[in-house]
């Protein structure tokens, strides 16, 4: 389109008495080559009459808009002219609210900032969706346990075809196997019956649901809202079309046989699920012998919470036990239920279940680590225990032992099954070939066809959960349009794996409306831009496949990437690690970054840095650190990318080779732990950048000049002090030698 300019600065908020506005007005007029009569002021650009300025220009022609005000992180509504180019220059928080008023500095930064914002939109335009044809807005739901099916029930009530797939012969998983539940209502002191029964006649009678029982997903090809699964059941194969995935395949028990040393192995020692199912058949008997069971001793963590077996708490094992404890109780009023603990964790309204039990007269609850299980004689057996409130070692007999195994997600045994082949295939292709030939394969879940791999990827180090991006993102895996839901996620008890299901299936909605109207699924839920390579300059490099964190890109049978666009979540990535620099988005390109750190004013006499800043967490805390008037030193110029790992490294060679002294990247934690809302973002610019000084080397200049930095948006009181450390750091090296040229 043809754009006309319309540059409008607002004076509140400090900003007018900061900065010298008619000076602004012309030195932006000068200097990014646009009309001065384009540029307007008022004193509230907010306010009614401030908008209506704006608006009359819309409706005289007036396209394109530089706002000169607040944080874009602010006012959104307010200024959102829809059909217009929109670029909000932050004045407030990155000037009036950091810098000396009046100084000629402070005057250069403002200047800046709104150059910058006029050459973006300048060599910027205006995004347009890309909606692909026959896209579906039907959800599949893998996995029939009470996960699944709240997941199928909530999104069917809201009004979506769903096709729930469950690879049993009958629905309800884990939650149908219960005798009882724990205490769903006040005053929390009676079991339940199980709910499943009732939900499992609501899922099958439901008219927006098709229940696929006896069924395995043999493939998953396609993108957000045109994903192709191949079902399989009894010998035959059907493709149906869905738009968006839940993954509620749930979890298996971890295996008893490792814990001999807690006297598995033992016939009258046994895990909670088969107390379950023998609390479902009758009495509460001793296996060896049938006869009942009068003092039952519980071992919780039985597995859990040790690096030997699973690190993590399951969950649901503290209320278990408590409930089937209660079990013995009420089948049999003179059997006692010592329940041996290292901590009991009942949250929430489970508390006073918790509370009901510790008045039961039969139940003991002893806090002690079991250090041994040992025959007693007669069928008996001694449970040994230390380290109790009392400090002492106890000895107790029960005549059965239930252990309190936890739980380990479904997609633990597919992921050490691909990991087992990685690292054969390291060692070659005969290691390989026994490690297949000596491995049973498990079910996998998705089967999906993308070149990173058949599942979803699990969090690093975390024994097979699916990386669902738990610190930002629930729900979300690196797999876009696909959920993860209940215990694949993480351990849970069954009503926080309902309440999960709904999360997700409300995620699941959230992406098939999202993609039918062309707009980024999440986190950039907002935006209708997309990457639009100059596929004549690509070499084939596969750098943009490899590094894309969410498999948006593929290649055709000659090499050659291709997007399959509905899973790409806008991060940039791509851009950032293409060497030829032919990945542009209309209003992010390396062109633009690069032209905005060309026009900031190099002055001789003073230090200039630019802060490449993430949108997600360092420039949310720059704003928050503003807001407590925390002073930035005026030579640092901030410009937000959408992540770090869209960074591309000729913005090194723009910055330094124009005189710029300092550049600094600003990204979220990586890791473990990660923070990076693209998974992988922060952790790639490191990457990369830790072969910036190979390029700082070619142009003579100190590696120290460039610096990246991990930041998360709580540290916004440190933030400050970092960015002006670090130019008290470049102000120690000297002036960019470039200057001078």
């Amino acid at each position: 389109m043809e754009k006309k300019f319309g540059v409008y600065i607002c004076k509140g908020c400090g900003i007018g008495e900061t900065v010298n506005i008619e000076k602004l007005k012309k030195n932006t007029a000068g200097g990014a080559r646009i009309p001065a009569d384009s540029i307007k002021e008022h004193d509230v650009l907010c306010s009614s009459e401030g908008l209506e300025l704006i608006k009359n220009d819309i409706k005289e022609g007036t396209n394109t808009i530089i706002i000169g005000a607040c944080s874009p992180r602010v006012k959104f509504e307010e200024f959102d002219f829809s059909g217009s180019l929109v670029e909000r220059v932050n004045l407030r928080e990155f000037v009036s609210w950091v810098s000396e008023p009046m100084t000629e500095a402070t005057q250069t930064l403002a200047e800046d900032y709104v150059k910058m914002g006029v050459i973006k939109t300048q060599k910027g335009n205006m995004p347009e969706p890309n909606i692909l044809p026959d896209l579906s807005n039907e959800l599949m739901v893998v996995g029939g346990g009470i996960t699944g099916i709240t997941a199928a029930l909530e999104s069917a009530n809201a009004g979506y075809k769903v096709t729930l797939v469950e690879k049993e012969a009958e629905l309800g998983g884990w939650s149908a196997k219960l005798y009882k539940e724990t205490p769903r209502q006040y005053p929390f002191d009676k079991l339940d019956d199980p709910i499943i029964f009732d939900k499992i006649k609501e899922v099958e009678s439901h008219p927006n649901i098709k229940v696929r029982k006896s069924t395995m997903v043999e493939k998953t090809d396609g993108q957000p809202g045109l994903f192709d699964v191949t079902l399989s059941s009894n010998g035959s194969t059907e493709t149906i079309k869905v738009g968006a995935i839940v993954m509620a395949a749930g979890w298996k028990p971890y295996d008893a046989s490792k814990l001999g040393h807690l006297g598995y192995g033992n016939p009258n020692v046994i895990t909670n699920v088969q107390m379950e199912e023998m609390a479902k058949k009758g009495k509460i008997v001793r296996p060896s012998d049938g006869k009942e069971a009068t003092k039952v001793a519980f071992i919780q963590c039985a597995g859990s919470r040790d690096a030997n077996h699973l690190p993590y708490c399951s969950s649901f094992c503290c209320g278990t036990s408590l409930k089937q404890a209660l079990y013995v109780r009420e089948k049999n009023s003179d059997a006692v239920a010592m329940i041996f603990y290292k901590d009991i964790r009942t949250p929430g309204q489970s508390e006073l279940f918790y509370k009901n039990m510790q008045n039961n007269p039969g139940v003991l609850l002893t806090k002690g680590e079991v250090t041994a299980i040992t025959d007693a004689g007669n069928g008996n057996l001694y449970v040994e225990a230390d380290d109790t409130f009392l400090g002492e070692k106890i000895k107790v007999e029960a005549d059965l032992v239930v252990l309190a195994t936890g739980i380990v997600p479904s997609t633990r045994g597919p992921q050490e099954y691909l990991d087992g082949l990685t690292e054969a295939g390291k060692k070659g292709d005969d290691a390989k070939k026994a490690y297949v030939e000596g491995t049973e394969k498990p079910d996998f879940i998705l089967n999906l066809g993308y070149r990173q791999g058949p599942e979803i990827p699990t969090l690093e180090g975390a024994y097979g959960f699916a990386d669902s991006n738990f610190i930002c993102f629930q729900y979300e895996t690196r797999r876009t349009g696909i959920y993860s839901a209940g215990c694949v996620r993480q351990p849970m008890n069954m009503s926080e794996a309902a309440q999960d299901a709904a999360g997700a299936a409300l995620k699941a909605i959230q992406c098939v409306e999202h993609v039918a109207k062309g707009v980024a699924v999440h986190p950039r839920a907002w935006d209708t831009t997309y990457p639009d390579p100059m596929m004549i300059k690509c070499t084939s490099c596969k750098r943009c496949t490899e590094e894309c964190p969410f498999g948006a890109i593929d290649e055709d049978e000659k090499g050659t990437p291709f997007y399959r666009i509905n899973r790409c979540r806008r991060c940039g990535t791509c851009m950032g690690a293409c060497p030829e620099r032919i990945v542009s988005f209309k209003d992010f390109s390396v062109d633009i970054v690069g032209s905005m750190i060309k026009a900031v004013d190099i002055n001789e006499d003073d230090f200039r840095v630019i802060v490449l800043a993430c949108e997600n967490d360092a420039y949310p805390a720059l704003d928050s650190a503003a807001i407590k008037k925390m002073k930035l030193n005026p030579a640092v110029r901030i410009i937000p990318v959408r992540c770090l790992g869209s960074t591309n490294l000729v913005w090194v060679t723009d910055a330094f080779s124009t005189g710029i002294d300092g550049l600094m990247l600003l990204g979220c934690k990586y890791g473990e732990n990660y923070q990076c809302h693209f998974v992988k973002g922060s952790e790639l610019a490191n990457y990369r950048f830790s072969k910036v000084k190979e390029t700082l080397d070619k142009l003579q200049l100190e590696s120290d000049r460039c610096q990246l930095v991990q930041v998360s948006i709580s540290e916004y009181d440190k933030l400050p002090q970092m960015i002006n450390d670090f130019v008290e750091r470049i102000e120690e090296i000297g002036p960019n030698p470039f200057k001078e040229m």
